[in-house]
This record gives structure tokens, sequence and C-alpha cells, in this order.
């Protein structure tokens, strides 16, 4: 089903964050963004599970774009991630599945607001 493979695909995402954020230094600046980034990608994949028990296409549609929106930011924050400090964690490769999940997230909301 392909709903589901987006929540995977989002869920994998969120980890992999997570997983990024654990090995990055605690220094304050790092911290702020990686509290922000946290919060951005996990929130995406919950906004999309939400958008799939949607009571409605308008709900569906509004939730859809939530989960999108919370993708960018998280884009934002991986690139200035990648910006500002070294990893061992692919941020390239992060940052790729977000900008794919976005173009998916986009063309659903698009489809949705047509039918």
């Amino acid at each position: 089903m392909k709903g589901e493979n987006i929540a995977s695909r989002l869920r994998a995402l969120g980890a992999g964050v997570v997983t990024l954020c654990r090995a990055l230094p605690t220094d304050a600046a790092t911290a702020h963004v990686t509290r922000q980034l946290v919060r951005a990608a996990t929130s995406s994949g919950a906004n999309y599970a939400e958008a799939r028990g949607a009571e409605s296409r308008a709900d569906f549609v509004h939730k859809l774009g939530v989960a999108n929106k919370e993708l960018r930011e998280t884009l934002y924050w991986l690139e200035l991630i990648s910006d500002t400090t070294k990893s061992d964690v692919d941020v390239a490769a992060l940052a790729g599945e977000t900008d794919e999940l976005i173009a998916i997230l986009t063309a659903s909301i698009r489809t949705a607001r047509a039918a």
C-alpha cells in the first residue's frame, strides 16, 4: 500500500534524524538546532499518520500540508547542520530523502485538491 510506504519512509527519516542528533556535539548552538530538527522531523510522520485518518478531503489536505511544512523545516535544519557541523552520519542522504518526501506530499496534496 502506497500510504504505508510513505509512512514507513517518514518513520525511518525520523529515526535517522534522531540517530544523527545523538551523534552531534552538545554545545548550546547545536543543542538548539537538534531540538528543532528532531521536533520537525518526527512531527512530519505524526502529521502524515493523522492525515491518513482524516475525516474529510479538506482535513486530509490540511494535515498533509502540515506534514509537508514540517518536512520543509526539517530540510532547512539538515542543511544548516551540513553547513556547520561534521558528522559520521550521512546528512546529505537524510536531506535527499527529505526532499523526495516533500515532492511526494506536494504531489499528493495537488491530487487530493483536484479530486
